[in-house]
């Protein structure tokens, strides 16, 4: 990692720039893909799964038998673990349901929402370098719970053509009604336009690599609606000299470990912890097994030291990170003055690894910077509000001279008139 001593603020958006990206030709590569499966259904898919996945696949669709002898196999320490993370993401996303009121805006002019599950969805997992079952987790659960009456499931097989056992056991816990093995951009085209064996859905969730985030992205502009554009994994820990050196190393190497084009950000006041930060990154990161993805994460993150508090806070809310902890004795006050952040962790002992799998949160979370505009995945991505009203001949008789106005002077005389003979009656 570089390290970056009070810098100016005119040096701050090219120190928090994510990896650099080549989107052209990364949508022309995805475009391709993204065509075919949509011209040649099931057999573009299994083309791309051998050239990609490097396997030979008769059937996308996992089998019943295969998904209960895959659950067989997870260790019963680990269905134990998967069940109290179920529960804990069960608990958080269900309290998120509440009550939709009716509001009399005017007297006889009543209007309310109702929220309404989407009918179809697709979640994707990845699972290239990593089984995500945690993902399966924080998408299936909000989406039964929505009520959402198909889920169905894309993720990426071994060559041996199988699906890693923890993924099929989350998927059950999670209630997911159908699990297909495709992965990559193909797996988004699938879904977003349906195959011989894929269902088109109505909405796709999921994160994955770039060549995903890109096929989300374009069927998005006429197929299909998509949670957010989640790319790369990322991390910005805001520590001051209260924190733990040991903690904060670990909790950065954790999102390097993520991928290779994956970024973290040690944003600090303190030089001293800076240093002691760097020492332990090079002690932790030689014992990973994935200390070479870490290592090349780490290239293109940042030690940023600044000169106060505010600097810090301005800082971050223009990185907007997917994640962001805070490990400082000041972390509720600063908390309260972050605006843009994916999911926020609060003190020392709070680490980004506990809302990956087990505290209830949702790990699914805006990327890129559009943390700016787009929350985390929650139980409303899985909803439609419904707007609803009923006017009376007295609510129509009060209004409705407001409406001829406003109508009139749009010049839609047609919306008027609409307004006029209801008035009118007797």
């Amino acid at each position: 990692m570089q390290t970056f001593l009070y810098p100016l603020r005119a040096q701050w958006s090219e120190l928090i720039a994510r990896p650099m990206q080549h989107p052209a030709a990364l949508f022309r590569t995805v475009q391709t893909v993204l065509d075919a499966v949509k011209s040649r259904g099931d057999a573009a898919i299994k083309e791309y799964e051998r050239q990609f996945d490097k396997v030979q696949l008769s059937d996308l669709e996992v089998s019943a038998g295969e998904r209960s002898q895959g659950a067989e196999q997870v260790p019963e320490l680990l269905k134990q673990a998967i069940l109290i993370a179920a529960n804990t993401i069960f608990t958080f996303h269900a309290a998120q349901r509440h009550p939709l009121p009716r509001v009399e805006t005017t007297e006889g002019v009543v209007c309310w929402q109702k929220a309404v599950p989407i009918e179809k969805v697709g979640l994707y997992v990845p699972g290239g370098t990593a089984p995500l079952f945690s993902t399966v987790l924080m998408l299936g659960i909000p989406a039964k719970i929505a009520g959402c009456k198909e889920v169905i499931l894309c993720t990426p097989p071994n060559a041996e053509g199988n699906i890693h056992p923890a993924i099929l056991y989350a998927a059950e816990i999670a209630g997911v009604n159908r699990i297909f093995k495709i992965g990559g951009s193909q797996a988004i085209a699938a879904m977003a336009y349906g195959t011989e064996s894929v269902p088109k859905v109505y909405k796709l969730f999921g994160p994955g690599n770039q060549y995903v985030t890109a096929a989300k992205q374009l069927v998005s502009l006429s197929d299909v609606a998509i949670d957010m554009p989640a790319g790369p994994s990322e991390v910005e820990v805001v520590a001051d000299d209260s924190a733990n050196p040991k903690f904060v190393a670990a909790d950065l190497l954790s999102q390097a470990e993520h991928g290779a084009d994956s970024q973290v950000l040690l944003v600090t006041t303190s030089e001293k912890l800076a240093k002691a930060v760097e020492v332990e990154i090079e002690k932790q990161v030689s014992e990973l097994p994935r200390q070479e993805i870490a290592r090349q994460a780490l290239e293109h993150s940042r030690i940023i030291i600044l000169k106060t508090a505010d600097e810090i806070v301005e800082l971050t809310n223009l990185y907007a990170p997917e994640h962001l902890i805070l490990e400082t004795t000041d972390y509720k006050q600063l908390a309260e003055r972050i605006t843009n952040a994916g999911s926020v962790f609060m003190g020392h002992y709070t680490p980004e690894s506990a809302g990956d799998y087990a505290s209830g949160t949702n790990h699914t979370l805006p990327t890129n910077g559009y943390a700016r505009a787009y929350s985390g995945v929650n139980l409303d991505s899985f909803l439609k509000k419904i707007t609803f009203q009923e006017i009376s001949q007295q609510g129509i008789r009060e209004l409705g001279k407001t409406i001829e106005l406003l109508a009139e002077n749009e010049q839609l005389f047609a919306h008027k008139h609409a307004v006029t003979l209801r008035m009118s009656e007797r």
